[in-house]
């Protein structure tokens, strides 16, 4: 009787490290496109800010005058919408990534989405269609997405997490965390095919997408090994599958999450990094078309090329992370490098071809190691040694990260269009500047406090064979 030669490993296994069944497929995509569709509704305002301030402070946008007096006003009141929206964003990442350890993150992800586009849906759509021009009405709606929003990222970073293996993290985490940069690019690109008639079929198109694609994911998203316990047998017939795969470890808390090794230096790190990514995802297109001239169907395409950079930048920062002993010293070196591409966008020329190329290099280097902060480097907190597979806190990690992250961005929503109006444009890319400098030294001090434990560990280790 022969031998039975071992079967090959598929190219997908080679390439991650780890078998792929149909829920892992099957979870990688549903949850990719989720968030893709979360950022595209978060992003739409920022590309239709200068058709909404035409319609706010034009003399027919109400029977009682313009909604606003000036530009100004108006654009002040917009960067007051983006703070409140991070203010809410920031304290449900807090609430809901701990909710996402304690219940079950499918159903409450589904209702996240349909919420977020229902209020989305009415503050873009219906009341321009039905011309309800209401500042506080606006403040409502969107102060409150930023809270349905929150429930997005901490639980498909959960639910990504508990399917895929460690050894794969960096190769499959990075690739997936380019969602929202897709989402960025989606929504830009509708904007700009349809923003010239009318700014409200962005928020339909986008809006109409997420609440069907909710009810979608109510019904056919596993969100982990434990809920298809019943479903799941056998992958071949020489292996059996393990029990402790499908039972739901109990959660940690969120004050003991904070005390995880590296949380809290991450978190503010993140925080001064974020505050960056998001004034450009705020801003960005409002820059180009006030500060530039450009036209506002070209400036919302000119402004996809920053979140191309993060896109490449992501897939290649998260398969060499998986190579290296520490995945912070790729990101300690593309933030250096970081400061360096600001200098150059701040003083780049007024030319469609120079600007698409810059914004290119900047995304490349602020944008991969925000994603590795948020994917890569938060699920491997969540599944810290330290925790010894008796708790879940992959969930409450991502939410107290992004979080802290929200919290800078709240800031920096609020003062761009001040510093915009007393100094200028250049000084906030020199803020910018100064913000990544901090991140790099939060994130310096991370990768010292990495080699000091690692040098513990070895002459631990030769000690024991001593």
């Amino acid at each position: 009787m022969t031998d039975e030669l071992p079967r090959k490993e598929s190219f997908v296994t080679r390439l991650t490290g780890q078998k792929w069944t149909r829920y892992h497929v099957r979870v990688f995509i549903h949850t990719f496109i989720i968030y893709v569709l979360f950022h595209a509704a978060r992003k739409t305002l920022s590309t239709v800010k200068p058709s909404l301030i035409n319609v706010w402070t034009s003399n027919t946008s109400s029977p009682d005058g313009p909604l606003f007096e000036s530009r100004q006003s108006a654009t002040e009141f917009l960067g007051a919408l983006d703070t409140g929206f991070m203010i809410t964003y920031s304290i449900g990442l807090y609430i809901c990534g701990t909710l996402g350890d304690h219940y079950n993150p499918r159903r409450i992800l589904a209702l996240g989405m349909a919420l977020s586009a229902i209020s989305v849906f009415t503050f873009g759509f219906i009341t321009e269609t039905f011309h309800i021009y209401s500042a506080p009405l606006y403040a409502i709606l969107w102060i409150s997405n930023g809270f349905f929003q929150s429930v997005g990222w901490p639980l498909v970073v959960c639910i990504m997490g508990s399917w895929f293996g460690k050894t794969a993290r960096g190769t499959v985490i990075g690739a997936w965390s380019t969602n929202a940069s897709v989402g960025n690019i989606l929504a830009t690109l509708i904007a700009s095919w349809t923003v010239n008639i009318g700014y409200q079929w962005p928020f339909l198109i986008i809006c109409t997408s997420l609440f069907a694609y909710s009810i979608l994911i109510f019904f056919h998203l596993p969100s982990a090994p434990w809920e298809v316990d019943n479903e799941i047998k056998k992958k071949d017939g020489n292996e059996k599958v393990k029990r402790e795969d499908f039972e739901r470890p109990p959660p940690l808390g969120f004050f003991r999450a904070w005390l995880l090794p590296g949380v809290i230096a991450f978190a503010i790190s993140y925080l001064c990094l974020k505050l960056v990514n998001d004034g450009f995802f705020f801003w960005l297109p409002f820059y180009l078309h006030n500060g530039l001239n450009w036209q506002e169907s070209i400036a919302d395409g000119l402004a996809a090329w920053y979140d191309v950079g993060g896109i490449v930048s992501s897939i290649i920062a998260g398969a060499l992370s998986d190579r290296m002993k520490s995945r912070t010293i790729i990101i300690f070196v593309m933030l250096l490098l970081s400061t360096v591409t600001l200098l150059a966008y701040a003083h780049s020329p007024v030319d469609y071809y120079w600007n698409a190329f810059i914004l290119l290099i900047v995304g490349f280097f602020i944008g991969g190691p925000l994603n590795m902060i948020a994917g890569c480097i938060t699920s491997d907190l969540g599944k810290s040694e330290v925790l010894r597979g008796n708790a879940e806190a992959l969930s409450t990690v991502t939410g107290i990260i992004d979080g802290t992250g929200s919290v800078g961005s709240a800031i920096g929503q609020w003062l761009i269009p001040l510093v915009r109006n007393w100094l200028g444009w250049d000084a906030i890319f020199y803020g910018f500047m100064i913000m990544v400098s901090c991140s790099f030294c939060f994130m310096y001090f991370t990768s010292s406090m990495e080699r000091v434990e690692r040098k513990q560990t070895s002459k631990g280790e030769c000690s024991i064979l001593i």
